[in-house]
């Protein structure tokens, strides 16, 4: 987890986070692997191992790279904020009993750039995040700071995360 995130990173459990693919079988992150942008079409499924509890549980994904990593002044691009998320079978797979409030929005770096880092974090729910306003469907994607959201509604450190990696698609030819 990038320092620019401000983020206290000991996870407690594993996030998988598995992207769906038309005519191949899901892929399934490996963390910092790097996936072609047509690979990351999604919406991604999860799931969490070593769980002990059902949840519920928030999943962020963010992009703090945004515009380039060299020069990230939009960072961090929310890419999926949603809650609710609980265990519902025993493989740890994880369902979303609600509309996220940031719908999944598939990485698309800039041309020119280098790959972007696209970070997913898992909190536990606290009981009130339902109620929360501080982000709402309609606010900004830009700009977003996961770690001042995460304090503010009380989401404490995150337990699980995982990473990958998204270059721009090559030019057309």
């Amino acid at each position: 987890i990038p320092k620019t995130l401000a983020i206290n990173f000991k996870p407690k459990l594993l996030l998988e986070v598995t992207f769906p693919q038309e005519s191949e079988t899901a892929v399934t992150l490996k963390a910092g692997v790097q996936l072609a942008r047509n690979a990351t079409k999604g919406p991604p499924t999860f799931a969490i191992r070593g769980v002990r509890t059902p949840g519920p549980f928030v999943i962020a994904m963010v992009d703090p790279d945004a515009p380039t990593p060299q020069d990230p002044w939009a960072a961090q691009i929310r890419h999926y904020l949603g809650g609710n998320h609980t265990v519902y079978d025993r493989g740890g797979a994880l369902k979303n009993q609600t509309s996220a409030i940031t719908e999944y929005l598939q990485p698309g770096p800039p041309a020119g750039s280098d790959a972007h880092r696209y970070i997913f974090l898992l909190f536990k729910q606290p009981k009130d995040f339902a109620a929360q306003e501080v982000i709402t469907p309609s606010t900004s994607v830009v700009a977003f700071n996961i770690s001042g959201f995460a304090e503010t509604v009380g989401l404490g450190d995150p337990l699980a995360g995982s990473f990958m990696r998204v270059a721009p698609d090559p030019p057309a030819v």
